[in-house]
């Protein structure tokens, strides 16, 4: 009897940005008890999905102490982060690719919302052979977006400006959409945001 063997999914957290319009590193805003960073880490942790990856970036050595991440988390720098999101996602795929990973879940820090039936509608799309996967709501395509090794190649291919959206663009039908919740639509970019999600008392 043959064993069927899943993929090996790692995980990347985008979190190498200055946050110049909230004021300072999204990665330690809270949420609850919690960072953005280690919720979102916490999300992506989900069965199959190992090694989960954070990547960051300004204020290296700050963020890496304040941001409360549980054990077992790969920490690496983007010491290019001034390049923008994409040279951060490029070190993650490294990363993932040192693992020996099969596919690859990206996710932002900014978007620590998202269920974790969404992530794991993500990861049983490419479980099941999707060369992307990406969650959708109410027509808005959101986070995270999972790549499959076999896309790896074009991703690295794709200019800075264009980022990893521009291989959704030139490829939709390597898209597999699953349904997502209306977190994985939720970013904070300013403080308003945070006000609009957490008003207070």
């Amino acid at each position: 009897m043959v064993q069927w063997v899943g993929l090996k999914i790692a995980a990347v957290v985008l979190a190498a940005g200055e946050g110049r319009r909230m004021g300072g590193p999204k990665a330690l805003l809270r949420t609850g008890p919690t960072t953005f960073l280690a919720r979102c880490v916490e999300l992506l942790s989900r069965p199959g999905v190992a090694p989960v990856i954070a990547v960051l970036g300004h204020d290296f050595a700050r963020v890496a102490t304040e941001s409360e991440l549980p054990p077992g988390i790969v920490v690496v720098e983007n010491a290019a982060y001034r390049e923008g999101m994409f040279s951060t996602v490029l070190r993650g795929l490294d990363e993932a690719e040192r693992a020996g990973a099969d596919a690859l879940l990206v996710h932002p820090v900014d978007h620590p919302m998202v269920s974790a039936e969404t992530v794991d509608r993500v990861v049983a799309a490419l479980q099941s052979g999707a060369p992307i996967a990406v969650p959708s709501h109410q027509g808005r395509r959101g986070h995270p977006a999972g790549f499959a090794r076999s896309t790896w190649t074009a991703l690295r291919g794709l200019s800075p400006e264009r980022g990893a959206r521009g291989l959704l663009a030139d490829h939709p039908e390597w898209i597999v959409h699953v349904a997502g919740d209306a977190g994985c639509l939720a970013g904070f970019d300013t403080p308003d945001d945070l006000f609009r999600y957490h008003p207070g008392p």
